[in-house]
């Protein structure tokens, strides 16, 4: 990803589904004037999703989902039918592309799943162009050929309607600022920061402090302690990587606001309620259990890794039992989730709303406590009801 270009979390993501065969590759490539997905008249010539990260006119920055035929045969077809479904747990807008005016019972199922997960839809008729002018047409659907660009410019006019709809006004922590208040980062600078760059969600959070008129200053863990000395003002917060939250409780003041960026973000996708609720169950947890630590992101692991070196180092200390960790990253997060006591996610920097929220919600239907790295580390050292000082709902769970 460039300098400058908007992280694939903060795009909306735009999944293209429907039967094969039925255009799908062809109105996505209609769509975005690009030749994005390969197009064939061979069935199940989309075996994988195929994700891309691009600009689309009059929306924005998006990302495009091409997926397999939800009608695949098979063993490997059914496993393609699953990876499309799945798509759908990151889908802020679908588009079911159906084939003429046929309506299988492959489609009907779809559209329900979709509709009962509340994700916006727009249902597009491809190949309208090969039927009688006087074949019924169904209301509130669209109607076109992707082939002869029928009926694009009015799915695109439908998907931007649905995107603007859609996005929700959020902040990271710049709600919580006054035009010129100062807000200090900590940020440790190790063998795990990547060589000359700060990672994302730090560089998110300076962003959002800057556009809401806020004074950023970014400080190492070691230098924080001068730093406050030498600020003419109090910071109205001090915002730290988890891993640093010890360390760094005992050096800020307790009138000074204190959180990490693993809750700012946690609020951020609206799991910071749950996962709150969810750090209590550290305090449960018995010789045997099996803890889930769940990355969204896929990195070389370096030596003091915090999701599978400190963290789990952490847990052993507080709870003094001798437990089991398993460990996911990227897009593997475990259909059954039975086994484990308890799941302890990452900040989820690296994946959409959508699908964070889909996380917490599954867990919490299989009766799985969720909390992520920020919220229990904080626990662990005692100083969670402070973190979370600066959100007052929150502070009432705790009290």
């Amino acid at each position: 990803m460039g300098l400058n270009e908007t992280p694939s979390a903060n795009r909306v993501h735009i999944g293209i589904f429907g039967r094969r065969n039925a255009g799908k590759s062809s109105v996505m490539n209609a769509l975005t004037n690009q030749s994005i997905a390969i197009v064939s008249d061979v069935l199940g010539t989309t075996t994988d999703p195929v994700l891309k990260a691009m600009e689309l006119l009059p929306i924005g920055p998006v990302v495009m989902i091409d997926t397999p035929g939800i009608d695949d045969e098979g063993e490997l077809g059914a496993l393609r039918v699953k990876k499309s479904y799945q798509m759908l747990n990151k889908t802020d807008i679908a588009v079911v592309v159906l084939e003429g005016e046929t309506e299988s019972p492959e489609d009907t199922a779809l559209i329900e799943k979709i509709r009962q997960k509340n994700i916006p839809l727009a249902i597009f008729h491809n190949k309208s162009d090969t039927l009688p002018e006087d074949f019924p047409k169904k209301e509130g659907r669209l109607y076109g050929s992707a082939l002869n660009r029928q009926g694009i410019d009015k799915l695109k006019a439908e998907i931007a309607r649905l995107a603007q709809n859609s996005e929700p006004d959020r902040k990271i922590v710049g709600d919580l600022l006054d035009p010129l208040d100062i807000a200090v980062l900590v940020v440790p600078i190790d063998s795990a920061a990547p060589k000359g760059r700060l990672i994302l969600p730090q560089q998110q959070t300076i962003r959002d402090i800057l556009e809401s008129g806020g004074i950023s200053v970014v400080v190492k863990e070691t230098e924080l302690a001068e730093t406050l000395k030498k600020l003419a003002a109090p910071p109205k917060i001090v915002i730290t990587d988890s891993q640093a939250f010890g360390n760094v409780s005992k050096i800020v003041p307790d009138d000074i606001l204190l959180t990490s960026f693993s809750i700012l973000f946690a609020r951020y996708k609206g799991n910071l309620e749950t996962a709150v609720r969810g750090a209590k169950a550290l305090d449960s947890v018995k010789d045997g259990d099996k803890i889930l630590i769940s990355e969204g992101c896929t990195h070389h692991r370096q030596c003091g890794d915090i999701g599978t070196v400190k963290l789990p180092a952490w847990v052993k200390k507080h709870t003094g039992k001798d437990v089991e960790f398993v460990f996911t990253s990227g897009t593997e997060f475990p259909d059954d989730l039975g086994e484990y006591a308890l799941a302890i996610h990452c900040g989820g920097c690296m994946l959409n709303e959508r699908e964070m929220k889909y996380r917490y919600a599954y867990a919490s239907e299989q009766g799985l406590p969720i909390t992520n790295y920020g919220i229990a580390i904080a626990h662990m050292h005692g100083i969670l009801k402070r973190s979370v000082e600066p959100f007052k709902d929150i502070r009432e769970i705790l009290e």
